[in-house]
C-alpha cells in the first residue's frame, strides 16, 4: 500500500472506532511497523487533521471530523485526471478549458504527498483516430440543456441537404470522433440526433422548452430512434425515421 492510501486508510479507520485506536493496532490492520504508524501520524497531525494521541492509550480523531472534498483516495484522482484528460482532448472548446482547469485546481487544491499523481500522472487518454471539428460552439447546446431554451440550426445531412431546424437538447454523446446532439426536432415531430460536426449554425432562442429537463431526457430514452440507435440499426447522426428514408 502507498503512503498516501495509507493515510487516508488511517483516518478510516479512526472515524470508524468510538474508543481510542492503538499504535499496534493500527500496525497490524495496515500490514507496517509500528515505527511507520507514528511517521504517519506526525504527516497527518502537519496536514492538520483533528488527531489526538496518547502512549499507551491509542489515537482518536475529532468525531464531527469529516474529510474536506479534495480529500481523494489516489486511484479517485487518477480516474478524475484520467477523465479530465480526455474531455481535454475530445470535448467543445469550452469544456475542454473547463477540463484543463479543473486539472489545475486539483494540483492545487490536494494534499501535499498526493500533487505527483496529478503532475506526474502516468494514464493518458490517446486517440488514433481523426477528430471531426465542430462548426459551432457546442458551449450553447450545453447551456440550453441547463436553462431549458431551444436552439435554431441550420442541419446539414448526409446526402448534402441542409435544412433549418427547432430542436428542444436533451443530451450530448462524446465519442471518439464527434459530438452528438439528441434532441426533439420541431420539422419532425420526433427525436432525432445531430452532428455537432454538420451544424452549421447555431443561435440560443429566448423561447423556453416546454418539459423540464428529466422528462425530455426520458422521453428521448424511450424513443424509437434512441433504441434503434443502440440496436445499431441507425447511424450516429442519421436524420430519418427508423427503416425509411428521409
Amino acid at each position: 500500500m502507498r503512503r498516501t492510501e495509507r493515510l487516508f486508510q488511517i483516518i478510516q479507520v479512526l472515524r470508524s472506532h468510538r474508543q481510542p485506536v492503538t499504535g499496534d493496532a493500527l500496525a497490524r490492520e495496515l500490514e507496517v511497523s509500528l515505527r511507520t504508524v507514528y511517521r504517519d501520524m506526525a504527516e497527518l497531525i502537519a496536514q492538520r487533521v483533528p488527531i489526538r494521541g496518547e502512549a499507551g492509550i491509542g489515537y482518536v480523531i475529532d468525531s464531527d471530523f469529516d474529510m474536506p472534498p479534495m480529500m481523494l483516495t489516489p486511484d479517485e484522482l487518477e480516474a478524475a485526471v484520467l477523465g479530465a484528460t480526455w474531455v481535454a482532448a475530445r470535448g467543445d472548446g469550452t469544456l475542454a478549458r473547463g477540463a484543463r482547469d479543473l486539472i489545475a485546481k486539483l494540483s492545487a487544491a490536494v494534499p501535499e504527498p498526493l500533487r505527483p499523481v496529478v503532475l506526474d500522472a502516468n494514464l493518458k487518454a490517446v486517440s488514433f483516430v481523426r477528430i471531426e471539428a465542430d462548426r459551432f460552439d457546442v458551449a450553447l447546446v450545453r447551456q440550453a440543456i441547463r436553462t431549458r431554451r431551444k436552439l435554431d440550426i441550420d442541419y446539414c445531412d448526409a446526402a448534402g441537404k441542409t435544412t433549418r431546424r427547432r430542436i428542444w437538447p436533451a443530451a450530448i454523446a462524446y465519442t471518439e470522433t464527434l459530438r452528438l446532439i439528441a434532441a426533439w426536432c420541431e420539422l419532425r415531430q420526433d427525436f432525432r440526433h445531430f452532428r455537432a460536426d454538420r451544424i452549421h449554425n447555431c443561435a440560443l432562442l429566448d423561447e423556453a422548452v416546454p418539459l423540464n429537463a428529466r422528462k425530455l431526457h426520458q422521453d428521448w430514452r424511450r424513443s424509437d430512434v434512441h433504441c434503434s440507435w443502440q440496436q445499431g440499426a441507425i447511424g450516429p447522426g442519421d436524420d430519418r425515421e427508423p427503416g425509411k428514408a428521409r
